[in-house]
């Protein structure tokens, strides 16, 4: 039995982006699956909603871009934290710990 999609809160994709490509530099696809891993397929993020992300997350100066081959041979953008992600990372994460107390208060209610 296939597991549902979960749809993720408005800003939420950006911490998951920063705290995937805290671990190392990748391609879009792999960021798509490394959620995917992590979460046990319970987050699914598609192609629409992670490039628009990904150039904002760039735009923002938070991440940079390079082209590199990937590892079935092929040109792909690679996405890495620059040191102004790594210090978003810290307050994306300290936002989303105080967010999910506060839901948790209200449905553990």
């Amino acid at each position: 039995m296939a597991q549902p999609k979960s749809d993720l809160l408005q800003g939420t994709l950006d911490l998951l982006i920063l705290k995937t490509l805290d671990l190392e530099p990748m391609h879009g696809w792999g960021i798509t699956q490394r959620i995917q891993q992590l979460s046990d397929s319970v987050l699914q993020v598609n192609q629409g909603s992670l490039y628009p992300a990904l150039y904002r997350l760039e735009e923002r100066g938070w991440i940079r871009a390079t082209w590199k081959i990937s590892e079935n041979n092929r040109q792909a953008r690679y996405y890495e934290l620059t040191a102004r992600g790594r210090k978003q990372l810290v307050e994306e994460k300290e936002n989303w710990v105080r967010l999910s107390a506060a839901v948790t208060r209200i449905v553990g209610a």
